[in-house]
């Protein structure tokens, strides 16, 4: 992450939002951006700290759009205010999910991506950003290469298997997704869902956001079935599943190379070895499967 201006208290306190004395709390649990909860009177606010992260596609005139436009329709917090490196959201009281909640409300969490996907651009404003997973594949490879990262030997295997998942997916659709499903970023209110932090929203295949959610959240083949009927609501073909599954290793792809350039960029205090480890894995057997059945 950039360096901040200036510290983290200090910006907080610089917003042009708050009615009196102020109390500010860490949020945990972010690993892209440094989030808090203050509390100003008799109500809550959540905000977001961080610049733009060119490294990771990260320019924070595109996620103040799209969480505007969330807002709007009614999708997520309503954004309060806005400065150049923070984001001050209305605070939501609820759960946050974790992956057995997201397989649990997997019909929920589905219904509101089909929300994202049908509505959110009509409440867009301005220049929004494309975010085409194979680029970002292919450019987080590059910075790997200049960063001399411990997967440098493993790249050209990487990038040859994801040529073969780009030219399996064929051609796509465009909607405006969310392109970072995870469950952490579901919240419950008891009545329903919101879906939060808009870092990496994008013009994108739908197929993206299904495999995010597919891939973050431990689905098995019986939750894909379902969840694609839900989404498209007829049975899924086979060749529509023989796309979803590609873009699903294609996800996976882009959560490890994604995790091996924060290994040497990030600013935030995470695992991101232990986590570039797990999702390699994960890659590598959600792929073999991949090719198996291209065999078959």
């Amino acid at each position: 992450m950039p360096a901040q201006a200036a510290d983290p208290e200090t910006l907080i306190r610089a917003l042009p939002l708050w009615r009196g004395p102020i109390d500010i709390a860490p949020l945990l649990g972010g690993i892209t951006n440094k989030n808090y909860i203050v509390t100003d009177g008799d109500r809550r606010v959540v905000v977001r700290l961080g610049g733009d992260i060119p490294v990771h596609g990260v320019m924070r005139f595109n996620e103040l759009a799209a969480s505007r436009a969330a807002g709007a329709a009614g999708i997520s917090p309503k954004v309060l205010c806005s400065a150049p490196t923070a984001l001050a959201l209305e605070y939501i009281s609820g759960c946050t999910y974790d992956a057995e909640d997201v397989r649990q409300n997997r019909g929920r969490c589905v219904e509101l991506v089909k929300r994202v996907h049908r509505e959110l651009a009509r409440h867009l404003r301005g220049p929004t950003l494309a975010f085409n997973v194979f680029h970002v594949i292919r450019d987080y490879a590059l910075t790997l290469v200049d960063d001399q990262s411990r997967i440098a030997p493993q790249l050209p295997r990487l990038i040859a298997a994801s040529e073969v998942l780009e030219k399996a997916v064929g051609p796509i659709d465009l909607v405006f997704s969310h392109n970072d499903l995870l469950a952490a970023n579901f919240i419950d209110d008891g009545r329903r869902l919101w879906l939060v932090d808009w870092d990496y929203a994008g013009w994108n295949t739908p197929l993206f956001d299904l495999g995010g959610l597919s891939s973050n959240n431990g689905f098995d083949a019986a939750d894909d079935a379902a969840m694609l009927e839900d989404y498209f609501e007829t049975p899924p073909t086979d060749a529509l599943r023989r796309r979803f599954k590609a873009m699903l290793c294609a996800s996976l792809l882009r959560e490890t190379l994604w995790s091996l350039v924060s290994e040497s960029r990030s600013e935030i205090e995470f695992d991101y070895v232990a986590y570039s480890d797990q999702n390699i894995s994960r890659f590598e057997d959600a792929f073999a499967a991949f090719q198996q059945v291209e065999k078959a």
